[in-house]
């Protein structure tokens, strides 16, 4: 099949998921629905397209909500489509992110941003501004909602086994950019260099003066996954305004995997970058 296989791969590991709880084997599920087992097991690693009636019947199985049924039978719909393009708010409601299950399952992510600091190490009152210049409709209760699942995935860097390595670059225009009052920016900034003294973490800068290779590529995220016999490929993430792109195709991937290793080498390394870090801190607490 062409085009990506996210889809398939998170609507399988999500149905996995809704089986494992429902404590049902594989055995009985393909009894009950009159498969073979070989076809549960060729849904739950992604290697197939969905009906979405098959998926219905799996959830009512499971004992599914209706809502996250409705999220799945939509998602079945993204598993045959040639290449794919996850619009927030269309075929799939927002708090169906997807690229949520691919950071976690992630053993390493690459990661270059030029216009916002990641979600990863936002502090909440960053992240609070940033929700709310984008979706300005939200109520407080709404906000600090997604605040909080946006900082609950920031412990997966904190996981006692098997925490991800973050290799991540910033544009110094990230640490320039004014995001709400200069406080909020100056505490930003201090649990920036917090959180890159992590062991599991990299962070550099790429400064102004420097060439900056990342002006082509713009922002990306790289995704590798663990190594094993069912290991899922590596997954590029490119966000935007309405939406995600995924590419996992082998060629679009080495373009990705290049202009990171670009852009980290054109870095400054990690004493310098904190040494950024830190001035940029410093002129936000003089304001």
């Amino acid at each position: 099949m062409t085009g990506s296989t996210v889809p398939r791969r998170q609507l399988g590991r999500y149905l996995r998921d809704l089986r494992m709880q429902a404590s049902i084997t594989v055995r009985a599920a393909a009894r009950e629905l009159e498969w073979s087992e070989q076809k549960i097991w060729r849904i739950e690693t992604g290697q197939v397209a969905m009906r979405v009636l098959d998926v219905r019947a799996m959830c009512e199985m499971y004992g599914a909500p209706n809502d996250l049924t409705e999220a799945l039978k939509s998602l079945a719909r993204e598993t045959k489509a040639r290449g794919w393009w996850h619009a927030y708010g269309d075929a799939l409601p927002e708090w169906f992110d997807l690229y949520v299950g691919l950071e976690e399952a992630a053993s390493e992510l690459r990661w270059y941003e030029n216009k916002l600091i990641p979600g990863l190490l936002q502090t909440t009152d960053y992240a609070a501004e940033i929700i709310r210049t984008h979706s300005p409709s939200l109520s407080e209760s709404e906000v600090e909602r997604r605040v909080h699942l946006r900082m609950d995935r920031q412990s997966i860097l904190m996981r006692p086994v098997s925490a991800p390595t973050l290799r991540i670059v910033l544009a110094e225009c990230v640490l320039r950019q004014l995001v709400g009052a200069p406080k909020v920016m100056a505490t930003q900034l201090a649990h920036l260099a917090y959180v890159s003294a992590n062991q599991n973490v990299n962070l550099r800068v790429v400064p102004f003066d420097v060439s900056n290779p990342g002006v082509l590529s713009g922002a990306f995220t790289v995704l590798q996954f663990p190594e094993g016999r069912m290991a899922e490929p590596p997954t590029v993430y490119v966000e935007g305004f309405t939406g995600g792109l995924y590419l996992d195709k082998p060629d679009e991937v080495r373009r990705f995997e290049a202009a990171f290793q670009k852009i980290w080498d054109a870095a400054v390394d990690d004493q310098a970058s904190q040494r950024l870090i830190a001035e940029a801190a410093r002129s936000y607490e003089q304001q």
